[in-house]
């Protein structure tokens, strides 16, 4: 699933794509494209038609385009999800579920989805956030993110730190990448209890998570998958500077020891045993 780095990467190359322009011609061609827009692809089409997009926004992993209706085209890219800006001639993809040409005949914008588990939808009220999205928290890059709530409502929780990062009530954009790598480098473990963390340690813990997401997304994300890709079809180098993700076996960068896995939720967690031990049991 992309996470924050990987999404602000698209949003950076369709505000550059398609800011500022009109909607000449949108076609529907996967229903499930647009499952989340109840009216149908006819009325996502009508409602999209003649727009002009104001900007590309984003609020952790979501992505959307204010229109100067007043709505917004709103995007969640799944599994497999990818916005293209791309010229009109370009062959045409054998995932393409949604076309939007423009009225200056440029590039046009394609969503592209093999696993058919992301969606786009035309919803009310594109700023400053549409209310579908209203209940995700800021994420740590975002100018007014608010450090001291943060750090008040992490150390009230009783849980594993790693589960609190990836609360996106708590803070948004964090996955499970860059938890593990803002964790290798707070010398944390996941299972930590987070009312068990001083204040200095859970601004410590935001600082590292700002350092990891700001990193990642000067490199454009991190590309384990060939369909993680910029609005220009470009793979981000990120993967090349991972600490302790995707590394079980391998030598720890900062104390040798091999990086271990293990079971999280479904998923896989990997940190370094030595320099982020498991929490004595109260």
């Amino acid at each position: 699933m992309p996470e924050l780095p990987e999404v602000e990467t698209v949003r950076l190359g369709l505000h550059r794509g398609v800011a500022g322009r009109t909607v000449g011609q949108v076609t529907v061609t996967h229903p499930r494209a647009v499952r989340r827009h109840e009216a149908g692809g006819d009325d996502f089409a009508a409602r999209l038609t003649g727009r002009t997009v104001l900007a590309a926004r984003r609020r952790g992993k979501y992505l959307w385009l204010p229109l100067d209706s007043g709505d917004a085209l709103t995007g969640h890219l799944g599994m497999s999800g990818q916005l293209l800006v791309v010229p009109g001639d370009s062959p045409l993809q054998k995932h393409l579920h949604v076309r939007l040409r423009f009225a200056d005949g440029g590039r046009e914008l394609r969503f592209v989805d093999q696993r058919t588990f992301g969606g786009l939808l035309v919803v009310p009220g594109g700023e400053p956030v549409p209310p579908l999205i209203a209940h995700i928290a800021r994420d740590p890059l975002d100018p007014e993110f608010d450090d001291d709530a943060f750090v008040a409502r992490l150390r009230t929780r009783r849980t594993g730190i790693k589960r609190a990062l990836l609360d996106q009530t708590l803070v948004s954009g964090l996955g499970n990448i860059y938890a593990d790598e803002t964790l290798w480098r707070a010398r944390l473990h996941g299972e930590r209890p987070t009312d068990r963390l001083s204040r200095p340690a859970a601004r410590r813990l935001l600082a590292h998570a700002r350092d990891v997401l700001s990193a990642a997304v000067e490199q454009g994300g991190t590309s384990f998958d060939a369909l993680y890709v910029s609005a220009e079809g470009v793979s981000g180098l990120f993967e090349q500077s991972l600490n302790a993700y995707g590394r079980e076996g391998e030598p720890c960068n900062r104390c040798g020891a091999p990086i271990r896995r293990e079971s999280f939720m479904n998923r896989s967690s990997f940190s370094c045993p030595r320099c982020q031990p498991r929490p004595r049991a109260v």
